[in-house]
């Protein structure tokens, strides 16, 4: 497929950069671009296309976000390879699947209803995050054209150590701080030089899904133990478990129920590992998105042994398609660390972190949390309002205190799992709580994101979609 087949017709009414977004995801259903085909560097196309540079980096980062696209970094962008063919043969139409943008509300349709995960794309401040990046490549440093430091870039190391010391109460300097590409990069970093694949280790149950799936295939063996309003069990994961090797924990909002760890609990965790010389991996999961009350300490912050690993991600403050994380190690254990590093890809291009160490060192995270913060509390309100008001009978919102979803015990006793693959043959990206427990449960419930809806007719809407659902047969 050549750029000048991607010509845009400017009398449609919508912004080029969706415009170019739509063509591209037309292309792949129709078939006119393969897995793995390269596609057109932002300068050229938009070069080719006479287009701000920023219009086409804003359609990629949609396509990039959604997975259509798979960025290499110098390699180049590719359609992801392990995409299959989105129509079939003769259909010129995007999959119905994703619902097509309405031109008052652009950014919500790059998320499915009740997406999980996904921040709101509509919310994210393009426009600087474009002009940092293209400042970023102008004033590219020689330092930066080699061969990259496998522990990341080190003004963005510098700049999440002074972030997590005054937002998260955690002492540490750049040398701790390993940047990764993505959560799981983290996890793997953290097994690969501290566990073994027989190593036994705690995990909430429920608990995230794509860790336990990630820490399973590597071998570790999980031991699940349960969560209550206090947040995991100790008590029962020492009577499980006593002698396990780490414990995979999300203290400050739990992933998925979203209660917070008690400090009481945190204290006898620190005490376990302390003690049994234990590993314990913080995911300080949506610890940016609290609306009651001041943000929870770190569980790192309250480490005197040593024993905590404490990770965070951009995914959801920022948006996924960056793939970046890290990962704070204690600091008996940063040569070792140092060492394991040098064997793996690292967490790829310097321009993506430039742009991140610039957007925080500038003020425009701490900015864009505020904002945000404001801008869930108000969304999150929309869908708890909506399930009340029409499916009370039906759904029962759990409470929580922050993040970016909901999730709602089943009144009845209704197959989760069926249930959700019902809607998401609908177009509902619901997910059932089923899946994210090691153990059955006998009442099901359902996951339920609500960053993307602008409205609460939007909410409304998807909520009776799903109502519907769950009354067929």
């Amino acid at each position: 497929m050549e750029p000048q087949d991607l010509a845009l017709h400017r009398d449609d009414g919508a912004p080029i950069y969706l415009r170019l977004y739509r063509r591209y995801r037309e292309a792949i259903a129709e078939g006119k671009l393969q897995p793995g085909d390269r596609v057109p560097s932002v300068r050229s196309l938009a070069s080719e296309l006479n287009v701000a540079r920023g219009t086409v980096e804003a359609a990629y980062q949609m396509l990039v976000s959604e997975g259509y696209f798979l960025a290499r970094g110098a390699a180049g962008t590719v359609v992801s390879p392990g995409l299959h063919r989105l129509a079939g043969p003769g259909q010129t139409k995007a999959p119905r699947a994703i619902a097509e943008p309405s031109r008052s509300r652009v950014a919500t349709s790059a998320a499915l209803p009740f997406q999980l995960g996904l921040p709101a794309l509509d919310a994210f401040p393009r426009k600087t995050w474009a002009r940092l990046a293209g400042r970023s490549l102008r004033t590219l440093e020689t330092v930066a054209m080699t061969y990259p430091d496998p522990a990341g870039y080190e003004p963005l190391r510098r700049a999440i150590a002074t972030y997590l010391g005054i937002s998260r109460g955690i002492t540490c300097t750049h040398d701790q701080v390993f940047v990764t590409s993505g959560y799981r990069g983290a996890l793997e970093l953290v097994a690969q030089t501290l566990l073994q694949p027989d190593d036994a280790g705690w995990f909430e149950d429920p608990g995230y899904l794509h860790a336990r799936q990630f820490l399973e295939r590597i071998g570790v063996k999980l031991t699940p133990v349960p969560v209550d309003a206090e947040g995991l069990n100790v008590a029962a994961g020492m009577e499980r478990a006593a002698h396990a090797r780490f414990a995979v924990v999300t203290p400050t909002h739990q992933s998925p129920l979203g209660m917070a760890l008690s400090l009481p609990r945190r204290l006898q965790l620190l005490d376990w590992a302390a003690q049994r010389r234990a590993w314990i991996i913080e995911d300080d999961y949506d610890s940016e998105f609290r609306y009651q009350g001041r943000p929870l300490p770190a569980l790192k912050s309250l480490d005197r042994h040593g024993r905590v690993l404490y990770t965070g991600t951009f995914s959801k403050v920022l948006f996924p398609g960056l793939r970046l994380a890290y990962l704070v190690v204690p600091q008996a254990q940063v040569a070792r660390f140092k060492d394991a590093v040098t064997i793996f890809p690292g967490p790829g291009s310097i321009s993506p972190q430039a742009t991140v160490a610039s957007f925080m060192e500038e003020g425009h995270f701490a900015r864009h949390l505020r904002k945000m913060r404001t801008l869930y509390a108000e969304r999150r309100s929309y869908l708890v309002n909506a399930l009340e008001r029409h499916g009370a009978d039906q759904l029962q919102v759990r409470p929580q205190a922050g993040g970016i979803h909901v999730s709602a015990q089943l009144a009845s006793r209704q197959d989760d799992m069926a249930l959700t693959t019902a809607a998401n043959a609908k177009g509902l990206a619901v997910e059932s709580l089923g899946r994210w427990r090691m153990r059955k449960a006998s009442q099901g419930g359902l996951l339920m994101g609500y960053a993307n809806f602008a409205t609460e007719d939007d909410a409304a809407k998807a909520v009776k979609r799903l109502l519907r659902v769950m009354k067929e047969p």
